[in-house]
């Protein structure tokens, strides 16, 4: 039998591990890649491929950058190559139904939630903010929806007190690649029947802004914990040092909570075990954090060079909504 002929869609690394595990599949021969235009990025906004265009050039693989994926001309092209199945995994655009009806068995997606539960760009982040005990992977069968499409398989991680939205991340990401390869064949092959998603459960994970890192110390201790999780490493979750007008800004990038009450805002400890810090409900300690400008470090050496003595308080305000 002659290998499957697969065009892959997806940008981010995340995307990535998945055409790594198809590029490895001998039944599989992915004929072209389709990804984000290059963007500008560093210090002098050079022009820097995705992780899925520069793998698919390392494997002398023909790539695709269409400014819209909805683009005439861009589909007119996808059609000749005449693809059995489309895999996408984080392209970053919907897809119209021209486009989904071009391979004869359809359009697979990889996204890292238990569908329909966190349809949407920010699946992983909101999965640890709304302290969630666990999440997984959906290959879903693509319509032209924001994620609606009916669901083939599902493969279920825990989420660890010690993981963050990049240790989630990188798991997920190979859940869903693993999944992938494993749930094509059976699909194709009429093994798996695509069923629609419930409507009970649905939920929308809103696209994550920079704003939202911003810590409101009238929160549980629970929820800002998780807030730091989720937050890194992008946006981070960040704080103020007293200060006129406004402090340094202060990045906090692990902690745990403590039994301690105060004000919100506080500093109640700040010691070689790390900074105490009140909030609405209980408190923070904060074990690893960086000020602007500065490298990451632990409690005991930024308290070596910044002392912050008790009875301080640390400013922020604002917190995301779905």
């Amino acid at each position: 039998m002659a290998p499957l002929r697969i065009v892959f869609m997806g940008t981010p690394e995340l995307a990535a591990v998945s055409l790594a595990a198809l590029l490895r599949e001998p039944n599989f021969r992915v004929i072209a890649v389709v990804t984000q235009p290059d963007r500008p990025k560093g210090r002098e906004l050079r022009l820097q491929p995705s992780p899925v265009k520069q793998m698919a050039l390392d494997a002398d693989i023909p790539v695709l950058q269409p400014a819209k994926a909805r683009d005439e001309d861009f589909i007119a092209g996808l059609r000749r190559w005449q693809p059995d199945l489309i895999a996408v995994a984080a392209y970053g655009q919907i897809l119209p139904q021209n486009l989904l009806d071009v391979p004869r068995c359809g359009c697979l997606n990889v996204h890292t939630s238990l569908l329909p539960k966190y349809r949407g760009a920010a699946p992983i982040q909101w999965a640890i903010l709304n302290d969630d005990p666990e999440t997984g992977v959906t290959i879903m069968k693509m319509d032209a929806g924001l994620d609606t499409g009916e669901i083939i398989s599902q493969r279920v991680t825990p989420i660890h007190p010690m993981d963050d939205a990049q240790t989630l991340h990188d798991r997920l990401a190979q859940l869903g690649a693993e999944l992938l390869t494993q749930t094509i064949p059976d699909y194709v092959n009429g093994k798996l029947e695509p069923r629609p998603q419930p409507t009970e459960g649905a939920s929308y994970a809103a696209k994550i802004k920079k704003t939202h890192g911003q810590i409101d110390w009238n929160l549980s201790a629970r929820t800002i914990w998780n807030r730091v999780r989720a937050f890194t490493p992008w946006p981070g979750a960040f704080t103020f040092l007293p200060g006129a007008p406004q402090g340094r800004l202060l990045k906090l990038w692990e902690g745990e909570v403590a039994g301690r009450t105060g004000s919100p805002g506080e500093i109640l400890v700040a010691d070689k075990s790390g900074i105490v810090i009140a909030c609405g409900q209980d408190a923070l300690r904060i074990t690893v954090l960086q000020l602007e400008g500065g490298r990451r470090l632990t409690a005991r050496e930024f308290l070596a060079g910044h002392p912050l003595p008790p009875g301080q308080f640390l400013a922020g305000v604002s917190t995301p909504s779905q």
